[in-house]
Protein backbone atom coordinates (compact mmCIF):
# COMPACT_ATOMS: atom_id res chain seq x y z
CA UNK A 1 0.00 0.00 0.00
CA UNK A 2 1.50 2.98 -0.39
CA UNK A 3 0.60 6.39 1.63
CA UNK A 4 1.28 9.82 1.62
CA UNK A 5 2.54 12.37 4.43
CA UNK A 6 0.16 15.02 5.95
CA UNK A 7 2.06 18.41 5.72
CA UNK A 8 1.47 19.47 9.99
CA UNK A 9 2.20 23.07 9.31
CA UNK A 10 -1.39 22.64 7.30
CA UNK A 11 -3.26 19.94 9.05
CA UNK A 12 -6.10 21.69 10.74
CA UNK A 13 -6.55 19.27 13.76
CA UNK A 14 -2.69 20.00 15.01
CA UNK A 15 -3.39 21.40 18.35
CA UNK A 16 -5.74 17.85 18.82
CA UNK A 17 -3.20 15.72 17.30
CA UNK A 18 -0.71 17.06 20.11
CA UNK A 19 -3.01 16.84 22.79
CA UNK A 20 -4.42 13.84 22.37
CA UNK A 21 -1.21 12.25 21.87
CA UNK A 22 -0.42 13.36 25.74
CA UNK A 23 -3.02 11.24 27.07
CA UNK A 24 -2.24 7.67 28.53
CA UNK A 25 -4.90 6.54 27.02
CA UNK A 26 -6.27 8.38 23.54
CA UNK A 27 -8.70 6.52 22.07
CA UNK A 28 -12.14 7.30 21.19
CA UNK A 29 -15.22 4.53 20.53
CA UNK A 30 -18.85 4.15 19.71
CA UNK A 31 -20.97 1.56 19.72
CA UNK A 32 -24.44 1.43 17.59
CA UNK A 33 -26.82 -0.82 16.35
CA UNK A 34 -26.86 -1.61 12.70
CA UNK A 35 -29.97 -3.00 10.45
CA UNK A 36 -27.90 -6.00 8.85
CA UNK A 37 -31.29 -7.46 7.58
CA UNK A 38 -30.14 -6.82 3.77
CA UNK A 39 -27.35 -8.50 3.68
CA UNK A 40 -28.14 -11.47 5.68
CA UNK A 41 -30.84 -12.18 3.68
CA UNK A 42 -28.64 -12.01 1.07
CA UNK A 43 -25.93 -14.06 2.10
CA UNK A 44 -28.56 -16.71 2.93
CA UNK A 45 -29.92 -16.71 -0.21
CA UNK A 46 -26.43 -16.73 -1.97
CA UNK A 47 -25.14 -18.91 0.58
CA UNK A 48 -22.17 -16.52 1.62
CA UNK A 49 -20.49 -16.17 4.64
CA UNK A 50 -22.05 -13.22 6.47
CA UNK A 51 -18.42 -13.10 8.63
CA UNK A 52 -16.66 -12.37 5.27
CA UNK A 53 -18.90 -10.88 3.34
CA UNK A 54 -19.73 -8.13 5.98
CA UNK A 55 -16.44 -7.51 6.60
CA UNK A 56 -15.72 -6.39 2.89
CA UNK A 57 -18.53 -3.90 3.45
CA UNK A 58 -17.58 -2.74 6.37
CA UNK A 59 -13.56 -2.38 5.62
CA UNK A 60 -14.65 -0.02 1.76
CA UNK A 61 -16.66 1.96 4.14
CA UNK A 62 -14.02 2.75 6.53
CA UNK A 63 -11.87 3.61 3.73
CA UNK A 64 -14.07 5.99 2.39
CA UNK A 65 -13.12 7.89 5.69
CA UNK A 66 -9.91 9.35 4.78
CA UNK A 67 -9.27 9.49 8.52
CA UNK A 68 -9.49 6.02 8.76
CA UNK A 69 -6.81 5.65 7.11
CA UNK A 70 -4.23 7.80 8.49
CA UNK A 71 -1.70 6.70 11.32
CA UNK A 72 0.57 7.92 13.37
CA UNK A 73 4.06 7.86 12.03
CA UNK A 74 7.69 9.38 13.55
CA UNK A 75 6.04 12.22 15.26
CA UNK A 76 3.84 12.93 12.14
CA UNK A 77 1.12 11.59 10.11
CA UNK A 78 1.29 9.38 7.01
CA UNK A 79 -2.40 8.43 4.87
CA UNK A 80 -2.32 5.41 3.19
CA UNK A 81 -4.40 4.69 -0.22
CA UNK A 82 -6.27 2.46 1.18
CA UNK A 83 -5.95 -0.31 3.83
CA UNK A 84 -6.10 -4.09 4.21
CA UNK A 85 -8.17 -6.26 7.03
CA UNK A 86 -6.56 -8.31 9.56
CA UNK A 87 -9.32 -9.96 11.15
CA UNK A 88 -9.68 -13.06 13.42
CA UNK A 89 -10.63 -16.20 12.20
CA UNK A 90 -11.61 -18.67 15.08
CA UNK A 91 -9.76 -22.28 15.79
CA UNK A 92 -11.58 -25.18 16.70
CA UNK A 93 -9.08 -25.45 20.14
CA UNK A 94 -11.04 -21.68 20.80
CA UNK A 95 -8.17 -19.88 20.19
CA UNK A 96 -7.56 -17.55 16.99
CA UNK A 97 -5.78 -16.74 14.85
CA UNK A 98 -5.12 -13.78 12.13
CA UNK A 99 -6.23 -13.42 8.32
CA UNK A 100 -5.03 -10.35 6.28
CA UNK A 101 -7.33 -9.71 3.34
CA UNK A 102 -7.69 -7.09 0.80
CA UNK A 103 -10.79 -5.68 -0.47
CA UNK A 104 -10.96 -3.27 -3.53
CA UNK A 105 -11.62 -5.76 -6.07
CA UNK A 106 -15.19 -7.28 -7.12
CA UNK A 107 -16.51 -9.15 -4.53
CA UNK A 108 -16.81 -12.46 -6.31
CA UNK A 109 -13.18 -11.95 -6.45
CA UNK A 110 -12.69 -10.82 -3.10
CA UNK A 111 -14.98 -13.90 -1.31
CA UNK A 112 -12.92 -16.45 -3.26
CA UNK A 113 -9.18 -14.94 -2.12
CA UNK A 114 -10.92 -14.80 1.27
CA UNK A 115 -12.26 -18.34 1.69
CA UNK A 116 -8.37 -19.60 0.22
CA UNK A 117 -6.76 -17.23 3.14
CA UNK A 118 -8.92 -18.13 6.18
CA UNK A 119 -8.10 -21.75 5.17
CA UNK A 120 -4.24 -20.64 4.67
CA UNK A 121 -4.07 -18.52 7.84
CA UNK A 122 -4.93 -21.76 10.15
CA UNK A 123 -1.54 -22.62 9.63
CA UNK A 124 0.38 -19.58 10.67
CA UNK A 125 -1.10 -19.10 14.31
CA UNK A 126 -1.04 -15.25 15.81
CA UNK A 127 1.62 -13.82 13.74
CA UNK A 128 0.95 -10.64 12.12
CA UNK A 129 1.79 -9.54 8.56
CA UNK A 130 4.74 -7.34 8.13
CA UNK A 131 2.53 -4.07 6.97
CA UNK A 132 0.90 -4.21 10.52
CA UNK A 133 0.89 -0.48 10.74
CA UNK A 134 -1.83 0.00 7.20
CA UNK A 135 -4.34 -2.31 8.85
CA UNK A 136 -7.49 -2.52 10.31
CA UNK A 137 -8.19 -4.75 13.36
CA UNK A 138 -11.21 -6.57 12.80
CA UNK A 139 -13.26 -9.05 15.61
CA UNK A 140 -16.67 -10.62 16.24
CA UNK A 141 -18.12 -11.46 19.09
CA UNK A 142 -21.06 -13.66 17.68
CA UNK A 143 -22.35 -15.27 20.93
CA UNK A 144 -23.09 -11.59 22.79
CA UNK A 145 -25.64 -8.95 21.93
CA UNK A 146 -23.27 -6.48 23.41
CA UNK A 147 -23.84 -2.74 24.19
CA UNK A 148 -20.46 -1.37 24.36
CA UNK A 149 -16.92 -3.07 24.18
CA UNK A 150 -13.28 -2.85 25.79
CA UNK A 151 -10.39 -3.71 22.96
CA UNK A 152 -6.73 -4.21 23.69
CA UNK A 153 -4.30 -1.47 22.54
CA UNK A 154 -1.00 -1.35 22.65
CA UNK A 155 -1.22 2.66 23.70
CA UNK A 156 0.89 5.52 22.48
CA UNK A 157 1.06 6.15 19.03
CA UNK A 158 -0.83 2.64 17.82
CA UNK A 159 -3.52 4.14 15.47
CA UNK A 160 -4.94 1.07 13.82
CA UNK A 161 -8.81 1.75 14.17
CA UNK A 162 -10.94 -1.58 15.46
CA UNK A 163 -14.03 -2.54 14.00
CA UNK A 164 -15.90 -5.06 15.99
CA UNK A 165 -19.53 -6.79 15.90
CA UNK A 166 -21.37 -8.83 17.95
CA UNK A 167 -24.66 -10.78 17.72
CA UNK A 168 -27.36 -10.04 15.85
CA UNK A 169 -31.08 -10.11 16.94
CA UNK A 170 -34.24 -9.75 15.42
CA UNK A 171 -36.26 -6.39 16.15
CA UNK A 172 -39.60 -7.72 14.10
CA UNK A 173 -40.66 -6.59 10.87
CA UNK A 174 -38.54 -8.57 9.37
CA UNK A 175 -35.39 -5.81 10.52
CA UNK A 176 -32.38 -7.74 12.37
CA UNK A 177 -29.76 -5.52 14.53
CA UNK A 178 -26.05 -6.17 15.04
CA UNK A 179 -24.35 -3.89 17.40
CA UNK A 180 -21.18 -2.66 15.66
CA UNK A 181 -18.45 -1.11 17.23
CA UNK A 182 -15.32 1.07 16.22
CA UNK A 183 -12.26 2.35 18.37
CA UNK A 184 -9.91 5.09 16.70
CA UNK A 185 -6.63 7.37 17.92
CA UNK A 186 -8.72 10.33 19.12
CA UNK A 187 -5.07 12.43 17.81
CA UNK A 188 -6.32 11.61 14.23
CA UNK A 189 -10.40 10.67 14.41
CA UNK A 190 -13.41 12.60 15.86
CA UNK A 191 -16.92 11.90 16.52
CA UNK A 192 -17.71 13.40 13.08
CA UNK A 193 -15.61 10.74 11.49
CA UNK A 194 -16.63 7.69 13.27
CA UNK A 195 -20.40 8.70 12.03
CA UNK A 196 -19.10 8.92 8.42
CA UNK A 197 -17.66 5.49 8.62
CA UNK A 198 -21.34 4.49 9.87
CA UNK A 199 -23.28 6.43 6.98
CA UNK A 200 -20.58 4.85 4.63
CA UNK A 201 -21.67 1.70 6.09
CA UNK A 202 -25.35 1.79 5.77
CA UNK A 203 -24.80 3.11 1.72
CA UNK A 204 -22.31 -0.06 1.37
CA UNK A 205 -25.01 -2.53 2.38
CA UNK A 206 -27.48 -1.12 0.38
CA UNK A 207 -25.36 -0.82 -2.51
CA UNK A 208 -23.97 -4.46 -2.15
CA UNK A 209 -27.31 -5.84 -2.22
CA UNK A 210 -28.58 -3.75 -5.60
CA UNK A 211 -25.50 -5.03 -7.63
Amino acid sequence: MSYKLIDMNTYARRAHFDYFRTLPYPYVGITQNVDISPVLHHCKGHQYSFYLTFLHIAALAADDVREFRQRIHENGIIEYDECPTSHIELLDDTSYCYCTLHHHMPFDEYYSQAEAARNKCRKNGITEDAAVESMYFVTSVPWLNYTAVIQPVAGGDESNPRITWGKYSDCGNDKIMMPVSVLAHHALVDGIHIAAFYNNLEKKIQKFIDK
